[in-house]
């Protein structure tokens, strides 16, 4: 199993050369297997709302195609990954998807997929990059 953050996500679904070539492997890999935060279908749609992400359909159904696209778990945030969350010092930033992101990651031993500098600088994580 493995964790695709945010940015993972779209790249995946949209502009699939942004992605490393180890990237690419695991996802292929775990395509049975792959796990989402519920906080990344959120940060889609605030970026979709933010003019970041253009698409030419609503959020909701962009990210509804986004999900039938790809056998994804999506994990909802649970009193464990909160509380792991909100306990980490400073090797995780402060940007609360961040923090969620990473904590789901630890809950599950799912190494993440992100281009994220913060989280794969984070020792207490595994990624894969």
């Amino acid at each position: 199993m493995i964790l695709l953050d945010t940015c993972a996500i779209i790249w995946d679904a949209l502009e699939p050369t942004k992605l490393t070539t180890p990237a690419k492997k695991a996802i292929k890999r775990d395509d049975k297997d792959l796990l989402i935060c519920d906080i990344s279908i959120w940060e889609i749609s605030m970026l979709i709302k933010k003019g970041r992400l253009e698409i030419e359909d609503t959020s909701s159904k962009f990210i509804n195609l986004l999900l039938q696209s790809r056998n994804f778990n999506i994990q909802s945030i649970t009193p464990e990954i909160a509380e792991l969350s909100v306990n980490f010092g400073s090797e995780i930033n402060s940007d609360p998807a961040d923090r969620l992101i990473a904590a789901t990651s630890i809950f599950h031993s799912a190494p993440i997929v992100t281009a994220d500098k913060n989280l794969r600088d984070a020792t207490i994580v595994e990624t894969i990059w």
